[in-house]
């Protein structure tokens, strides 16, 4: 059994399914083009698919030769709105190259299933980016009986070949808010006659920002963004009206709390000192994912070795943003690696969110045979 030589024997497979998935792209929890494709995919395998109505996504089931544990390989199914041959969607943040990756390790892992030492299967989320996708499959029992799950995101600032499977911070936790300014119409000319919703909502957004530079110790990671902000009605009226929306980061417990009790009073008496009113919408989402399990980073550590030696693994710094992974470590042990997609010679450097990214195709059969090796050698270790 040679999963490195089988990933590379697959690697023009999988760079095909990854450009036809960044074509053809569907919003989260709308993948319904993408969940359909990788169904034929998998059944074309003769691996046994599982699907829930209303919901898009699938699990596949590879039983092995023998018979043992159970281990979960995930990957997520959806998109963002920015362009695509779908009108208006497309798979950034490698959502399409982590589709494929999956897909490979399925074939790798069907042509070797006569070896494997228990059971894998293959989850194909949905709805990512909507921190409801884990959710839906653990409510569906989509963990019972699992001992162990892998996950892999490839990365737009690590360099090809690297693999990144340090232990530790990863990914950050997520609290989302939503500001809604309300304050009074008045003509431009005269903004004395009203309460202006703008300037009390910019206020709010540069006085939040000091929660950061002078309430938290500059040497933990911590960002408050505001990335929408809508209001006024005309060039010449007082806005009586704005709504922002953001978002909070941190891989801090104690910042965390504190930062939820900060943001009430910073953004009520921003408004309340130019006579505006306010709502606020405090929602807590993901905790930070962290790598604490020393078997499957042992596991994981070691199955990139035995693949491509000790010089593929790099460390990274960790990142701010977050991952509903996490929900799948806090009922079962879980581990999440990076695949490096970055290649200076090749241009490929915009980040995940621009729209020219995209990763280095060559990279991708890599992160198959890593799902692939994890499972096999997981399945082999008796714990």
């Amino acid at each position: 059994m040679d999963i490195k030589n089988l990933a590379e024997k697959y690697s023009d497979y999988i760079i095909k399914k990854r450009r036809y998935f960044h074509q053809y792209s569907g919003l989260s929890l709308e993948e319904y083009d993408t969940t359909k494709t990788v169904i034929t995919e998998l059944e074309a395998m003769g691996i046994k698919t599982t699907i829930y109505d209303g919901m898009q996504g699938v699990v596949g089931t590879i039983k092995g030769g023998i018979s043992g544990k159970t281990v979960t390989l995930r990957t997520d199914v959806n998109s963002f709105p920015i362009a695509s041959k779908n009108q208006g969607k497309t798979h950034t943040h490698g959502h399409d190259a982590h589709i494929s990756m999956l897909l490979g390790a399925a074939k790798i892992l069907n042509e070797t299933k006569e070896d494997l030492q228990g059971e894998v299967k293959l989850l194909f989320q949905s709805g990512v980016e909507t921190n409801y996708g884990a959710e839906y499959y653990i409510e569906k029992g989509e963990l019972d009986g699992v001992d162990a799950i892998f996950g892999i995101h490839v990365l737009e600032t690590l360099d090809v070949p690297f693999l990144s499977l340090e232990k530790g911070n990863r990914m950050a936790s997520c609290d989302n808010f939503k500001i809604i300014v309300e304050g009074t119409s008045a003509h431009g000319s005269a903004p004395h006659a009203g309460n202006d919703a703008i300037v009390a909502a910019a206020s709010i957004v540069m006085n939040l920002q000091n929660i950061v530079s002078r309430l938290n110790d500059p040497l933990n990671p911590l960002v408050v963004t505001v990335g929408t902000m809508k209001g006024g009605q005309r060039f010449n009226i007082i806005a009586n009206n704005v709504e922002m929306e953001g978002t909070i980061r941190t891989f801090s417990a104690e910042m965390r709390t504190k930062v939820s009790e900060l943001f009430k009073k910073i953004v009520d008496d921003s408004a309340d000192i130019l006579g505006c009113k306010v709502r606020l919408e405090y929602k807590k989402y993901l905790n930070p994912v962290i790598n604490k399990d020393e078997f499957l980073h042992k596991i994981a550590t070691n199955a990139a070795i035995k693949l491509y030696g000790e010089e593929c693994l790099k460390e990274i710094p960790i990142s701010m943003e977050s991952e509903d992974f996490v929900l799948f470590m806090e009922k079962i042990p879980g581990y999440y690696g990076f695949v490096g997609g970055r290649n200076k010679e090749k241009q490929i450097t915009h980040h995940s969110h621009s729209d020219k990214f995209t990763v280095d195709e060559d990279s991708l059969h890599r992160g198959a045979a890593l799902y692939a090796q994890f499972a096999h050698d997981y399945l082999a270790e008796k714990k």
